[in-house]
């Protein structure tokens, strides 16, 4: 039997954030597998031993290699997995319902190629019903029955890139089957190389225990945005507020204000919620769309406190150097996804500012139709800025540099602290 059809453990489909550090968990403890992914370049990459996702370095890539580990554009291999795990993107489509084109297309290359007893995995986050409604009928295209000659499950992924305390492996990992037996094959699957495993009572509340826990956080980031906006017009410094909230040993978890929501998750999923809940039930989800109302209005609200610090400095917007520091959704990360630092931009744009950025993890920013180029010396653009944004708080922009430097600063993660200092 030649390397190319030689059966293995498992295989992933989508070879990304989620799909990519799966596929290394399981690697590393010694299960044999292949991933699936429709990119050739990803693909050549990772046979060639480098990493494309933040959370995994080359080294991490190359171990896997060596366990026998391939990626491959080509699905007929799917039928040499015992398990299939999906893991592709589930963006919003323009009308606000999620696109499952990704998932779709990945079901069928599994019915295409899928053989008898094999377990079926649906990681991709989305709306409560997908795995039965959507996935089921697909796969049972091949004319194999699920239940009977197919098992199918449901676990979401619970992926935060830059978390250098929890991953892939001391994560819990909710998991729900179509039948009992999908459920306890999909627990055996996942107990290999997973800490913990928790059971749901099925797809569907294995898939709405995702958007609540995501539902969870746009809600309370959103109350605490409001709150900061007229905490600041009555003169009320929010932060300390948090820090006195949170010296409550109970009843009490702490928030934080910033520019907006950004990543894979919070902006999106709720979404998903959102509009299953009116599409299936014909009311809306009022707590979802407020929280995207206010967060959706944080760039704006930023732009107008960074005009509002320019007044107070006696300078107009038009023609201000604005210098943006970070311009990923998260701190210590390269991943721009959904990042406010693109709506913030094209207000600023708007307002006639002239715009540069610095980020460690990011050479070149697009926002639409132009691209900028990040600063070669951080020091020399401070020097020349007529204000700074503090938006994503990496690492490299420490209290004393931005001290030192003599600028107005807007800091919108309530890090930093001085007289030049304005905190959200």
């Amino acid at each position: 039997m030649s390397e190319q059809t030689q059966q293995v453990d498992f295989a992933v489909i989508g070879l990304g954030y989620v799909g990519l550090p799966l596929a290394q968990a399981a690697c590393a403890r010694g299960l044999t597998g292949l991933g699936l992914d429709v990119s050739k370049r990803v693909v050549d990459q990772l046979n060639g031993g480098q990493s494309h996702v933040d959370d995994l370095a080359d080294t991490d890539i190359s171990a896997m290699l060596d366990r026998g580990f391939s990626a491959t554009t080509d699905e007929t291999r799917l039928k040499y997995a015992r398990v299939i795990v999906i893991c592709v993107p589930t963006p919003l489509a323009q009308e606000g319902a999620p696109d499952l084109g990704a998932v779709q297309a990945a079901a069928e290359a599994v019915s295409r190629n899928v053989s008898p007893g094999t377990l079926v995995i649906l990681e991709s986050t989305t709306w409560p019903g997908t795995t039965n409604e959507v996935l089921v009928p697909i796969l049972e295209r091949s004319g194999l029955t699920v239940g009977r000659d197919l098992y199918v499950a449901f676990s979401p992924e619970r992926i935060d890139p830059g978390n250098s305390v929890y991953g892939i492996v001391n994560t819990p990992k909710v998991v729900g089957g179509i039948d009992e037996t999908s459920r306890d094959r999909a627990v055996s699957f996942y107990e290999q190389f997973i800490d913990t495993v928790v059971l749901a009572t099925g797809t569907r509340e294995a898939e709405m225990a995702k958007l609540l826990e995501n539902t969870y956080r746009q809600v309370n980031i959103a109350l605490v945005n409001e709150m900061a906006k007229f905490s600041h017009d009555m003169g009320i410094d929010f932060w300390n507020v948090i820090e006195c909230a949170s010296s409550k040993p109970f009843g009490f978890q702490a928030f934080y204000p910033g520019p907006g929501v950004g990543g894979h998750c919070i902006p999106i999923d709720p979404g998903y919620l959102s509009h299953r809940v009116q599409a299936q039930l014909g009311y809306p989800f009022r707590f979802v769309e407020l929280s995207q109302e206010v967060n959706r209005s944080m760039p704006k609200y930023v732009a107008d406190r960074a005009w509002r610090r320019l007044n107070n400095e006696g300078k107009a917007m038009s023609g201000a150097r604005v210098l943006i520091l970070g311009v990923t959704y998260k701190a210590g990360i390269a991943d721009q996804r959904e990042s406010p630092a693109t709506p913030l931009a094209i207000e600023l744009l708007a307002l006639g500012a002239e715009l540069s950025f610095y980020d460690p993890y990011v050479q070149e920013w697009h926002v639409h139709a132009r691209t900028f180029q990040r600063v070669n010396d951080l020091d020399e653009a401070l020097s020349h800025a007529d204000l700074v944004i503090h938006l994503q708080g990496h690492a490299d922009y420490d209290n004393d540099r931005l001290e030192r430097a003599g600028v107005p600063v807007l800091d919108t993660r309530g890090t930093l602290s001085g007289s030049l200092v304005d905190r959200l």
